[in-house]
């Protein structure tokens, strides 16, 4: 009975909510526990998000063979146990069976089987072996006497490897190259073979470069994609909602190429919602040009997103799109799909709607400027600030309020920015200022996704959300920890609620280590994915999520326009006949990866940059904070420009230092010395690795920076906010 309400679910289901779907009530509801328990451990079905169970399904490829992996043996009778590596939920150990006359696999093997459920337990018949695809790194050739090596750009890479190539050059010396990892040999150093060369090393553009080519970024568009691209032409205005004549902008970054969203805000004149706002969120309409399985669509599936480097975009869609017929330039007739919304005075969504419209931006705005004409700064015509500024900036304060009353986080993180000069070189680093005009294309943008996202669940159609599940116990156990050491109290037991981490970051506010709390806060959160669940958003306090505003630069978002326009009936380009939950919840898996990729290669890239930025800064003496305590030393934070660097244990005044892992924190056996997290610190920079991006600094105050004393967050007579 269970299974088969399970079954009639493509989502995870709330226990509660089981229970009372198949009517149970009293002592069967607590019996229900034990079923459910038991299912858990056959591996029928599974866990997630606490009280969510989903029915655990074996995924098959077309022939029925799904990927393996041999994870160990049986201790009674040495049976190999595997493991499926897709799954819906945690895989469940199987027993897997080799066919007569053929050798058992080693542990750690992957191949192809089959998996079924019989006799109480999973059994996995082995197909075949697969063998690994070859591991690949990028790296620096070094001559070494008659021979090469090649030295790693990955940090965590602590060996040299030789070069296999008889046809290097001495021009090749300092090159940088992507390079595939040979069988290893018994004795002696590793051996690669060089698969492409990417560069010279000391060339300003080679931070990028070493970063797309070790996360295997495609930079090429297919030949038929780009032959796709340039027959596009204008999407007409047939059939489409004429909004031309409103005055609807764009306000982006003074360096943004492609414009994806506009916006537009008026009071709305219905007596029944005083105070009210009538919205619109145009988003350029790519799923009108991108069809699903074209060739355009298979690259920009392959990508996942566009990434960003302070030198170049690494785009998901060709630039006849991304920043042509897709971008909502000025003056320019150009197709969206627009979020047509109503709110209250206090910013509360009332009705919304979908249409394919033609809009003609009036204006395009950078943060700076529209944030100097708001204040006052700046002059502008009159019907600009009449009809443009003012209503935004009046619809954007509602929708604040909306915010701050369901208490979503507000995470302040400060983000840096790396200015290149006309060479490519790092001229700053600077920090990115966050103004109101931000937070106004912010909220708006999170209010037309939660508009995508309602109108997917009611229409029943499959398609990806984005979801942000609670941070896990553990984190939460140690982030209370952490905090408890500076004197604040986590509450909320297991903090579920996003409320219980908004009280802390208040109290932070206005306090030296305001930026650690927001970082520790951070890292305890759970990482955001795409899923076909729509098991809502932890960090915005919203109970269903999905991304629409972003087409151009990510394909979650084409794939909710698609999902919209069928569901809206508002004509070609939405989903194929053939497209189905399964082939969203691939998508859905491959997108969270690629945008994983993405974030890896920006962080690694903007690494390299800073440390050429330091290269003339050697010897230099730079204030900072510890934002990190492990066994072999400190991680310091430059205060100026965000650098991350390490303080080696050796270097601290010589002791036995036992690592107060609780605390996050050293002590000094003999000299009683602290080094704990959070604290002020003065340092030198020691060391400048371009290669890796890595820096080394030496700790001045060989005392140890003064903790935040306990308590000391009450004792500043900062006012406790609020409860929502």
């Amino acid at each position: 009975m269970v299974l088969s309400a399970l079954e009639a679910r493509q989502a995870p289901v709330d226990k509660r909510h089981l229970a009372k779907s198949l009517g149970l009530r009293g002592d069967a509801r607590r019996a229900l526990t034990f079923v459910l328990r038991d299912l858990t451990r056959d591996g029928r079905i599974a866990s997630v998000s606490g009280n969510r169970v989903v029915l655990v399904r074996a995924p098959a490829t077309r022939d029925g063979l799904i990927p393996i992996e041999i994870v160990g043996t049986d201790v009674e009778d040495g049976t190999l146990l595997v493991k499926a590596l897709e799954w819906t939920g945690p895989s469940p150990l199987a027993r897997l069976t080799v066919a007569a006359g053929h050798p058992s696999p080693p542990v750690g093997a992957r191949g192809l089987g089959r998996f079924e459920f019989a006799d109480g337990e999973w059994r996995a018949t082995l197909a075949r072996l697969v063998e690994p695809e070859p591991e690949r790194l990028v790296g620096r050739l070094m001559r070494a006497g008659s021979g090469w090596r090649l030295e790693p750009t990955d940090r965590r890479i602590r060996t040299e490897f030789v070069v296999e190539d008889d046809r290097l050059q001495p021009s090749d010396n300092g090159l940088l190259v992507l390079a595939e990892v040979l069988v290893r040999r018994r004795l002696g150093l590793p051996r690669v073979r060089i698969v492409e060369k990417i560069g010279h090393f000391g060339d300003p553009k080679s931070a990028s470069l070493i970063a797309i080519h070790a996360q295997g970024i495609p930079t090429e568009f297919p030949p038929d994609a780009v032959a796709l691209a340039a027959r596009a032409h204008p999407a007409g205005t047939d059939q489409r909602e004429d909004l031309r004549t409103l005055p609807i902008c764009t306000i982006d970054g003074a360096d943004a190429r492609d414009f994806d969203d506009a916006v537009f805000a008026e009071p709305d004149d219905d007596p029944e919602n005083p105070g009210g706002w009538r919205l619109i969120v145009a988003i350029a309409d790519v799923s009108w040009y991108v069809r699903s399985g074209d060739a355009l669509d298979i690259c920009a599936r392959q990508r996942g997103n566009s990434c960003y480097f302070p030198d170049r975009v690494v785009p998901m869609l060709p630039e006849r799109l991304s920043n042509d017929l897709c971008s909502l330039r000025p003056d320019e007739d150009r197709p969206v799909l627009a979020a047509h919304i109503v709110v209250d005075r206090d910013g509360r969504k009332r009705r919304h709607r979908f249409t394919r419209a033609t809009i003609r931006s009036a204006k395009r705005f950078t943060y700076e400027e529209f944030q100097a004409i708001a204040d006052g700064k700046r002059h502008a015509p009159e019907m600009l600030v009449s009809r443009v500024v003012q209503p935004l900036f009046g619809a954007y304060r509602a929708l604040a309020a909306a915010r701050t009353a369901r208490g979503a986080l507000d995470i302040d993180v400060e983000e840096r920015k790396v200015e290149l000069d006309s060479h490519a070189k790092v001229a700053s680093i600077r920090p990115r200022v966050r103004l109101d005009s931000h937070r106004l294309i912010e909220e708006m943008m999170i209010l037309a996704n939660v508009c995508a996202a309602e109108t997917l669940e009611r229409r029943k159609l499959p398609c990806v959300y984005r979801v942000h599940e609670p941070p896990a116990a553990d984190r939460v156990e140690a982030l209370r920890e952490t905090l408890d050491g500076l004197g604040l109290k986590l509450s909320g037991g297991t903090a579920s609620r996003p409320q219980d981490f908004v009280r802390i970051l208040d109290w932070a506010k206005g306090q030296p280590w305001h930026a650690m709390v927001n970082q520790l806060v951070l890292r305890c959160q759970s990482l955001a994915v795409y899923s076909t669940a729509t098991q809502g958003h932890f960090g915005l306090a919203l109970p269903r999520y999905a991304h629409f505003t972003s087409p151009i630069r990510r394909y979650a978002d084409l794939l909710v326009h698609r999902a919209l326009v069928t569901g809206e009936r508002l004509g070609a380009g939405g989903l194929p006949d053939g497209d189905n939950a399964a082939d969203f919840a691939d998508a859905a898996d491959h997108i969270s990866a690629t945008e994983r990729r993405a974030v890896a290669a920006e962080r690694d890239a903007m690494a390299r940059y800073v440390a050429a930025y330091l290269e003339d800064h050697k010897g230099s003496t730079f204030p900072g904070r510890v934002t990190g305590v492990q066994k072999f030393g400190l991680f310091v934070t430059l205060d100026e420009i965000g650098a991350d660097g390490l303080v080696p244990i050796r270097t601290l005044p010589h002791d036995f230092y036992r690592f107060d892992e609780r605390r996050h924190r050293l002590v000094g056996e003999r000299n009683g010395r602290i080094y704990v997290l959070g604290a002020a610190v003065e340092v030198r920079l020691n060391e400048v690795d371009g290669l890796t991006g890595s820096l080394t600094f030496d700790l001045l105050d060989k005392d140890g920076g003064k903790p935040p004393a306990r308590g000391s967050f009450r004792r500043t007579g900062h006012r406790k906010p609020r409860r929502h």
